[in-house]
């Protein structure tokens, strides 16, 4: 875990645990814009991820590199500058309230300087932040099931039917 702490999040379903284990952060948000800027090898599964995220009504943003790979698999994007090279940039949607989500998978140490920024502002600001693409279909599953679902609260001894409850 990251050195924020530690959060369990149990349920019968893999996107409500999900769910559960961002809410005492930066919450998974349901509806909203969402910038995605991913390194070369995590092109393709971005376009998927782009897709549906798209298909469930948030508005993409993103840098030039993912936005021409979206955009050449008929994936509507907003094309934001890369910090240091103009305006818009993902930095002034931070500040503006106007992003609800981050993924951002960098590589080489140009994009780690930028990832870095982009990261203090998100946490600055309390923006759900995914930092692999791993995570980030995650927390799409967890989108998916909290607009499907109820989270709902049990003890760890419904979970697991060998535990006895003492006191």
């Amino acid at each position: 875990m990251r050195s924020t702490g530690e959060v369990m999040g149990l349920d019968d379903d893999l996107g409500i645990a999900f769910a559960k284990t961002q809410a005492t952060v930066n919450a998974l948000p349901l509806a909203g814009n969402v910038f995605l800027s991913v390194k070369d090898a995590d092109k393709p599964r971005a376009v998927e991820l782009g897709r549906e995220f798209v298909a469930l009504g948030f508005t993409l943003c993103s840098t030039s590199g993912t936005a021409r790979s979206l955009r050449e698999n008929g994936i509507p994007v907003q094309l934001l500058a890369k910090i240091d090279e103009g305006r818009p940039t993902v930095i002034d949607l931070i500040k503006n309230g106007q992003l609800q989500m981050i993924i951002n998978t960098p590589s080489g140490m140009i994009p780690r300087k930028d990832e870095n920024k982009i990261r203090s502002a998100a946490y600055a600001h309390s923006i759900c932040l995914m930092t692999t693409i791993t995570g980030a279909f995650a927390a799409l599953n967890g989108i998916k099931a909290l607009r499907q679902k109820r989270v709902g609260v049990r003890p760890l001894q419904k979970y697991m039917t060998n535990i006895e409850a003492s006191g």
